[in-house]
């Protein structure tokens, strides 16, 4: 009996030691691991807007890490000896030998409804004085684009409120336009119009300023805010004298914001401007930590950086939500060379561009979009009914018209018809004229188009179109209501519609018509 109880009672001591060893050992393992997430380096060297740091061997690519001070690093290059971090804050607080602490997390940015209306950079770190962001939400900054199969196809029109583009290259919800040219020629007007005409459509735009002078964006935010759009928009600021690598993460960051929208079932129209500025930003942190350059001395990624950039822009399928990132990446081009790297990289990445020409920016022609350098691509199935049946055939009968009006300037001897055809031409050039933040409902578009087209404004002086064309949105307005509201909502344009625009456009410019006999009296 005493041997037995032995047995037992050492039994027992020894399950009990296991226990216990087992015990210490899952403690060890999670002090262990607690200690490898919090893992602590130091700085071996701090240049311009990077640094070296040592100590971190089980860090991530991409993840962020902590300097002394708060300030904020994102782990660029992963080598054996060291890492190599690009600094989200200014370099001079940063000193070697100074500790860097993993945060165990990539870098992401908060999203939701309480960053409508706010100005913010592209870590969500508020920069409009109206206190911090109120969000519930964080998503990372890069995120993979949605597959194939959880796309839809792109269905709806995106209106820019501007003739040109609505009728001859027009786009569509989830769509990726680039708009392109040379300094100064209205790229950021186009862009700027095209949010201002969203206001009465529900879509929320996302304006991303990379590497801009902090005036111009300051005077793109008072635009927003004069015409009432603000609300509805969220403005993300990484200018010029930002580090580049808050410069690098900006469009990352302004897309994430918006994709939170987007699978919500909710449409969202996000402006790139531009991406130059992004693929300089890029090259400088890649050179300052000696990644091999490539083609005209960028990284040889550079394709990729803007080809993982774009394709999230999508229209997503119903059972997904249904929501569409429409987006506009704009570029410069330097005299007119849209065949240089970073152009052809964005033009074969996106689904057509928008070329703003210097020569017409010149002439006086705003907006100054090329047309027979210009193409969408997806857009011309997304388009209005009533656009196809009054400028279906305009954009080729206008790039023939530029043509034949430079054959014309050599004092050739013309004949009445080519004489018709360029008056008509000069015409629809006038028509095709627009201020900027003077963004046009669809209706008044096709009112436009059709009074050029159907030939009513034939007898009235190419100086004094502009001044009919006003006074014929008007009258359309004022006695069609019911005939604009069905071509809004995606009506056809009946011949019988077609009619009754046209007597209203010919009652309206009648003052303005000069006969050929009263322009030879004078």
């Amino acid at each position: 009996m005493n041997e037995q109880a032995k047995k037992t009672e050492s039994k027992e001591l020894s399950d009990f030691l296991d226990d216990t060893f087992d015990t210490m050992e899952k403690v060890l393992d999670e002090q262990s691991a607690e200690l490898r997430q919090y893992e602590v380096g130091t700085v071996q060297f701090v240049g311009r807007d990077i640094a070296r740091v040592s100590g971190l061997p089980n860090i991530r690519a991409e993840e962020l890490v902590r300097f002394s001070g708060n300030y904020m690093g994102l782990v660029f290059n992963i080598d054996p000896k060291e890492i190599g971090v690009v600094l989200l804050d200014p370099s001079e607080n940063i000193q070697v030998g100074s500790e860097v602490h993993r945060t165990k997390r990539v870098l992401d940015v908060p999203v939701g409804e309480g960053l409508l209306g706010r100005v913010v950079d592209p870590i969500g770190r508020p920069l409009d004085g109206l206190g911090e962001v109120n969000t519930v939400m964080r998503l990372p900054v890069e995120r993979p684009a949605p597959a194939v199969m959880d796309r839809a196809p792109v269905t709806v029109p995106l209106q820019t409120g501007t003739k040109v583009i609505d009728a001859l290259i027009p786009i569509g919800r989830g769509q990726r336009e680039l708009i392109l040219g040379d300094r100064q020629t209205g790229k950021t007007a186009i862009a700027v119009d095209t949010i201002i005409n969203q206001k009465e459509t529900g879509i929320i735009s996302i304006y991303c300023a990379i590497g801009k002078k902090s005036a111009d964006v300051a005077k793109v935010i008072a635009e927003l805010r004069d015409h009432g759009v603000m609300g509805q928009c969220i403005v993300v600021v990484a200018t010029g004298e930002d580090t580049p690598g808050l410069q690098f993460i900006a469009p990352y960051a302004a897309t994430s914001m918006g994709e939170y929208f987007t699978e919500q079932g909710r449409d969202v129209l996000i402006v790139y401007d531009d991406l130059t500025s992004h693929a300089r930003a890029y090259r400088e942190v890649s050179l300052l930590l000696r990644r091999p350059p490539g083609r005209e001395a960028f990284p040889g990624d550079i394709f990729y950086i803007h080809s993982r950039l774009l394709e999230r822009s999508t229209h997503l399928r119903p059972e997904l939500g249904g929501g569409s990132l429409t987006s506009l990446p704009i570029v410069e081009t330097e005299a007119q060379d849209m065949s240089s790297y970073i152009p052809t990289n964005l033009i074969s990445i996106t689904d057509g561009q928008i070329y703003l020409s210097p020569v017409l920016f010149n002439k006086g022609i705003l907006p100054a979009v090329d047309v027979g350098k210009s193409v969408s691509r997806v857009g011309g199935k997304t388009q209005l009914p009533a656009y196809r049946s009054v400028a279906g055939d305009l954009r080729l009968s206008y790039s023939q018209f530029e043509e034949l009006e430079s054959f014309s300037r050599f004092g050739t001897r013309l004949d009445d018809s080519t004489r018709r055809t360029l008056e008509r031409g000069w015409r629809v050039r006038e028509v095709l004229k627009q201020g900027q933040y003077k963004p046009l409902r669809a209706s008044e578009q096709i009112a436009c188009l059709l009074s050029v087209t159907g030939g009513t404004l034939d007898l009235v002086p190419t100086e004094k179109v502009r001044e009919a064309e006003d006074h014929v949105l008007t009258a359309v307005n004022s006695d069609l209501r019911d005939l604009c509201s069905r071509i809004e909502s995606g009506g056809k344009l009946e011949i019988s519609d077609r009619d009754l625009i046209l007597d209203e456009i010919r009652k309206t410019v009648k003052p303005y018509e000069v006969t050929e006999e009263a322009d030879a009296n004078n």
